[in-house]
């Protein structure tokens, strides 16, 4: 037999050594990290086997007017659930259950029979009477849950601004969308220790985690305004059928957004969530998220423009169209408005003088002020899907096409990019940014965010800003925007009324009629902008369609803070009786409403009149436009 040496020993003995060594480090170090640095989770392993929890939904945030009139809340619903090992008569348990949700016995059943688990969920959303009606029963291994389920207060009011949540309860859309992280409290839970098949132990005692609700969040929207702009919106849907109408009013000094109004729509407490279509449609935020081509609205800026730049000339002359680059572009008046200054330009809402002022100011002067009136960049308001402005490359611009761009057409704008430019305007020439949360906060009070008015720069002097005021009103006053007016009130704005086109070319009867107006209300300038997608029937002028239900915000506002009329009632307009012009030719139709002392606005180009609004008899103001088709 073969002898291991003395010194062979000796030679192995280190080698071993240092294994042995190596395995107890090895050892050490492993006991080092299960018992220091990975204990707490493996601690948690052991809880989450040995403890059964049920979640507490916590509740969302409410959202709020900025008088506190709550908007959006949680109401409390209930989770069933069912521990199988701990039921004693699954079949009459079954039975119960079917009975109180209007669940079918089978389905019920397999739940409360089902194998391998310690707990399952049987029934969600359930109500306080249903919940309290199989807490009678007393049966030992049935559990409840509270959740927190979205409701709206006012179901389809605000919709589009308000956005819903998903059934988890996260924003989709909308302001639960934009401030989600605010609005989401954290959940709930109790938590019961049982045995390795889930029996609950008899020295058990339940531990309670209670959830914490999500923040407040207080908008700069006013609940009477928006429910103004509200039925403005749907009384537009009823007269017109348009595709689409929406509505918004902002402070023009602040920015805040005080209404914003879309339709279609839904009730925010009935989803169409199996509709898609329904749905999209019913989501936008058409303020924020929908260009379109302004039309004469645009006018107010190319207006401000022209007096910054010192373009305006002391005459025009509009013979109903204007030759650029080979090409005719008429006004929108047929037969021209003849000679007029700048002031009745602006009344008139005459092409011709706009695309004067924009060919005499140049496309990169014209340009450079788009960068300044921010259309060239979003607005940054805090809502999401917020769309962008469609221009043309500056320099592939020709002169045919600034003209264009000078009353409103080649260039499409959201509404609220053009309401901040225009607040700019108006307010000496400070371009704000909009927004719809003034603050968040918790339940205790604690400030988390507070929004506040931020301007971005200078778009024109204080000087262009007044004067602009004073052509607005003469526009309310006495030009085509008289039909917004509210007797006894101040009031200016400027009519829209632009061709859609479809493949390229003009679609015949598709127009967006709109009116931007503004009025000062307690010291604070505040603009609505009325906007009609398609509107369908003969009317489709801004001044016809649009400027009313301006004119019907405007006046339930001034009742609303209690405003004094300004005007004396001297300088009030009388009522007359609105002539028939039916049937009548354009000449004898023009005659018999001057002989009335009405304005008037004209479409079609027919021999006889064969549509007028207002009807033939209705009482009026001497201060209304009206409105006849020719055919």
């Amino acid at each position: 037999m073969h002898k291991i040496s003395h010194i062979t020993l000796k030679r192995k003995l280190p080698a071993v050594l240092a294994l042995v060594v190596f395995l107890f480090l090895l050892l050490v170090c492993r006991l080092f990290y299960i018992q220091i640095i990975d204990g707490t989770g493996l601690q948690t392993l052991a809880l989450d086997q040995w403890t059964r929890d049920l979640p507490f939904r916590a509740e969302r945030g409410d959202i709020v007017d900025r008088n506190g009139v709550v908007l959006a809340t949680s109401q409390t619903s209930y989770t069933l659930y069912v521990r199988p090992n701990d039921l004693e008569k699954h079949e009459e348990v079954a039975k119960a259950i079917a009975a109180a949700t209007g669940d079918s016995f089978d389905d019920v059943y397999k739940k409360v029979i089902k194998k391998g688990v310690s707990e399952v969920k049987v029934a969600t959303n359930l109500t306080k009477n249903q919940m309290l009606t199989l807490t009678a029963y007393n049966f030992d291994g049935v559990y409840f849950a509270e959740d927190a389920t979205r409701y709206y207060n006012y179901g389809n009011f605000a919709t589009q601004l308000l956005g819903f949540t998903n059934v988890d309860g996260v924003g989709q859309s909308g302001i639960e969308q934009y401030y989600n992280a605010y609005l989401t409290g954290t959940d709930g839970a109790s938590y019961t220790m049982t045995d390795l098949i889930g029996r609950e132990l008899d020295d058990n005692v339940t531990q309670y985690l209670a959830p914490i609700k999500g923040m407040t969040a207080q908008l700069t929207i006013d609940f009477k305004l928006q429910s103004f702009a509200e039925k403005a919106v749907n009384d537009a849907v009823m007269t017109y059928s348009p595709k689409s109408a929406s509505c918004l009013m902002m402070n023009a000094d602040t920015g805040e957004i005080l209404a914003m109004a879309s339709a279609p729509s839904f009730d925010l407490n009935d989803i169409p969530r199996n509709d898609l279509s329904l749905l999209l449609a019913g989501s936008k935020n058409l303020p924020v998220t929908d260009v379109y081509e302004p039309g004469s609205t645009f006018k107010i800026l190319t207006s401000a423009i022209g007096i910054e730049t010192g373009v305006i000339k002391d005459s025009y002359y509009c013979p109903g169209y204007k030759v650029v680059d080979g090409q005719r572009i008429k006004c929108w008046r047929s037969i021209g408005h003849g000679s007029q200054d700048f002031a009745h330009g602006i009344m008139n809402s005459c092409n011709c003088v706009f695309m004067d002022i924009a060919i005499s100011a140049g496309t990169a002067t014209m340009y450079d002020y788009f960068e300044k009136f921010g259309l060239t960049q979003k607005t940054g308001i805090d809502i999401s899907g917020e769309g962008q402005s469609i221009m043309l490359a500056e320099e592939s611009v020709k002169t045919v096409d600034i003209a264009r761009i000078g009353f409103g057409q080649a260039i499409a704008v959201t509404p609220i990019q053009l309401a901040a430019a225009v607040a700019s305007v108006i307010n000496g020439g400070k371009l704000v940014t909009p927004y719809v949360v003034d603050s968040i906060y918790n339940e205790d009070g604690m400030l988390a965010y507070r929004n506040a008015p931020q301007v971005v720069r200078t778009t024109v002097s204080e000087s262009t800003s007044a004067a602009m005021r004073e052509y607005l009103y003469g526009v309310v006053e006495e030009g085509g925007g008289k039909n917004a007016g509210v007797t006894g009130y101040r009031i200016g704005g400027k009519t829209g009324t632009a061709q859609k086109y479809k493949d390229g070319a003009i679609d015949r009867g598709a127009y967006v009629s709109s009116f931007i107006g503004f009025t000062e209300i307690n010291g604070e300038r505040i603009i609505c902008l009325m906007k009609v997608d398609e509107p369908q029937g003969y009317a489709y002028y801004g001044s016809i369609v649009a400027a009313p239900y301006v004119s019907q915000i405007f006046s339930s506002t001034f009742a609303y803070y209690c405003i004094e009329p300004q005007i004396s009632a001297d300088d009030m307009p009388s009522s007359v009786v609105m002539p028939s012009v039916y049937g009548l030719s354009a000449t004898a139709a023009c005659a018999a409403l001057r002989e009335s002392g009405l304005t008037y606005e004209v479409a079609g180009e027919g021999g006889k009149v064969i549509y007028q609004f207002p009807a033939e008899g209705a009482v009026i103001d001497d201060d209304t436009v009206v409105y006849f088709v020719l055919g």
